[in-house]
């Protein structure tokens, strides 16, 4: 428990409205997506940078654990308070959209803004903010930021670090720092936004975050491709691009996911899909996306498309989208517990990685159905197991060292999009040798020297 002493002090900065140390606040902010609960021991909801820095300055003086949170929609336990503590919630206060600044086509957000709620503002003044998470509809833009965020659009557009241009951020000792500029190019010294990219809140305290807009394409039409096997929709993503395809997305689904689809909610799709292939198209001219969707046409019947749609209205794209955003929820069909992993391989590599996940699965008796984000290389393997088997769950998480391990042996990594937090720290090792994580902890020491800053988060 926070000692009274400490809660009194902590009271006068954020004022007794926003400190709480109730079961009720205790449990609300005890878990995310990972569904691993840790209570902290008190929520704090600051009401701006200064009650940050304030906060920050007294818990490190008094050795006091601080886990920054979002929404809670992270699936590694980056946002868990596993040592206690306090839980620093934004979603209270400082969740505005300060300024979208048409003439350098930027946009100033504090950390607890919706990533949707970005987008809609910015689509409203012709502009367009494109990382997409699955959890856009409720994940935060400083969770974003924090853990790098993806998304669907990521195979033409990038990710969250592609967007962020400064940061504003708090460090342990409260005191402030701003990190990157508004301008286009920016040299001068290193590279401190980039470094709190993905840190996810053992670093410093990220208070405003200044992101890059783009303007809208005008046109955008949806597609699919339907392949007979994996190996053949795998060797047409890479071919594809290697043709000069740039879809805004490529997003796979195997055949465990159709057959899913189809039993758990009835879904609609080709009875020979051994493989499918969805995403979209867009431009600023209809020539543009047609020439777009040509390529890829030609690129998929050369490497064993059985057949192209085009979605040439909304209702259609809609109807393709809805299958893949909601392959996760179907694949429970194979099991009580998923073991949900994200692992990111060289496009390339893509037809010998399924080909050896699968044999993984084999080995343990597992369904493993995967689908995700092919056209940036990283897929979402689901490692399917009964949850109220102690020995299943043991296998599970032998399966998934075993898929780390040949992923990294490929030139891949541990995560695309989900972030390392408590769940993958233990497979750190796999990814990086001891000399290569040194740099890392000195970082960590140069930030946070007392380690009051989510500590444990990627094996930190």
């Amino acid at each position: 428990m926070l000692e009274k002493k400490h809660f009194k002090a902590l009271t006068k900065i954020v004022t007794k409205e926003n400190i709480f140390d109730d079961k009720a606040h205790m449990i609300a902010y005890s878990y995310d997506a990972t569904r691993t609960h840790f209570e902290p021991d008190a929520v704090l909801f600051p009401r701006d940078e200064a009650d940050v820095s304030a906060i920050l300055k007294y818990c490190n003086t008094h050795k006091i654990i601080i886990t920054p949170r979002g929404a809670g929609s992270g699936f590694t336990g980056g946002a868990l308070p596993e040592n206690g503590g306090i839980i620093l919630a934004f979603e209270k206060y400082m969740n505005k959209i300060l300024e979208i600044d048409l003439e350098n086509m930027v946009a100033v957000v504090q950390p607890g803004v919706i990533n949707m709620d970005l987008q809609k503002a910015a689509e409203e003044v012709g502009l367009f903010y494109p990382p997409d998470p699955a959890s856009e509809n409720y994940s935060t833009l400083g969770g974003n930021v924090s853990e790098n965020a993806g998304g669907m659009r990521a195979a033409k557009y990038g990710i969250t670090k592609d967007f962020v241009m400064a940061i504003r951020a708090v460090k342990a000792d409260g005191k402030i720092i701003r990190a990157g500029k508004r301008t286009i190019k920016d040299v001068a010294g290193y590279n401190i936004a980039g470094i709190l990219i993905a840190s996810e809140g053992t670093l410093a305290v990220i208070t405003e975050i200044t992101l890059k807009l783009i303007p809208k394409p005008s046109f955008t039409k949806g597609y699919m491709g339907i392949f007979l096997s994996v190996d053949d929709a795998m060797n047409a993503v890479f071919k594809s691009l290697a043709l000069g395809a740039n879809p805004v997305a490529m997003e796979f689904m195997d055949s465990l996911v159709v057959q899913a689809l189809k039993e758990k909610l009835g879904v609609e799709l080709p009875k020979e899909a051994g493989a499918l292939l969805i995403g979209d198209v867009d431009g600023n001219i209809k020539e543009e996306v047609a020439f777009q969707l040509d390529v890829l046409e030609k690129s998929f019947k050369e490497n064993g498309a059985v057949d192209f749609i085009v979605a040439h209205d909304s209702k259609k794209r809609d109807e393709l989208w809805f299958a893949r955003k909601n392959a996760s929820v179907s694949v429970t069909i194979y099991g009580s517990k998923k073991l949900n992993e994200d692992i990111s391989v060289p496009r390339s590599m893509l037809p010998i990685a399924l080909k050896k996940i699968y044999e993984v699965g084999d080995k343990y008796g597992f369904k493993v159905p995967c689908f995700g984000h092919a056209g940036d290389g990283n897929i979402h393997v689901n490692v399917m197991v009964d949850g109220s088997s102690k020995k299943e769950l043991e296998d599970g998480h032998k399966a998934i060292e075993e898929i780390f391990q040949l992923i990294a042996d490929m030139g891949g990594t541990l995560s695309g999009e989900h972030g390392i937090g408590l769940s993958k720290a233990p497979f750190m090792s796999i990814a990086f040798t001891d000399s290569e994580m040194e740099p890392f902890r000195s970082i960590k020491k140069a930030f946070d020297p007392n380690n009051i800053l989510n500590p444990g988060k990627m094996g930190l």
